[in-house]
């Protein structure tokens, strides 16, 4: 279901700028180490509100098959049934619900993260610099953001019991935002 957005006359709108982002992710494996990876495509868009900025919105994309981790196997291995079924569900999508202020430039960003069709509300502390303008003459913003989430909720159960005790894959899935967004032309 794709949602419609009006922009408000108090709105500005920053575009995700996939060449200056990185949607990273990390699990231990074996208990023991920690694999990490990311996704190599996305799209998403902030909603800025100057007049009220915590009624401001962010919405994000990702491409599921775009999933890397430095092992082929492995990335083929994330993308199938058994974890993200990048076939049957391609996108995993984050919208945000509501921004409150921590103090500064940090913010707690309460939003919907949909994986493989199964949506469960999440939370990042996120960290938002001020505006800057690149050298192309763009206004820009910076976005880092983290949050942990149990896997396990959104149906990606698959694992392996360990002889020692434990489980092949932790349920635990750490994520790590670093996003820059380019405000667009009114």
């Amino acid at each position: 279901m794709t949602t419609t957005h009006t922009q408000s006359t108090t709105e500005t709108v920053w575009q995700l700028d996939p060449a200056h982002t990185n949607i990273a992710f990390s699990a231990k494996h074996l208990m023991i180490s920690t694999v990490r990876g990311h996704f190599q495509q996305a799209t998403g868009t902030v909603y800025f509100n100057a007049s009220n900025p915590l009624a401001s919105r962010v919405e994000v994309e990702i491409d599921a098959a775009s999933i890397v981790t430095a092992q082929d196997q492995r990335d083929t291995h994330l993308r199938s049934a058994d974890f993200l079924h990048a076939e049957e569900h391609p996108k995993l999508t984050f919208k945000s619900t509501k921004i409150e202020a921590k103090g500064g430039e940090e913010y707690i960003v309460i939003g919907d993260l949909t994986i493989r069709g199964v949506t469960h509300p999440v939370t990042l502390n996120a960290e938002v610099s001020a505006p800057a303008t690149s050298p192309f003459g763009k206004q820009v913003i910076g976005v880092s953001a983290t949050t942990k989430i149990n896997r396990e909720e959104w149906g990606l159960t698959w694992n392996v019991a360990l002889e020692a005790g434990g489980m092949l894959v932790s349920k635990d899935i750490k994520i790590e935002i670093d996003a820059e967004f380019i405000q667009q032309e009114a």
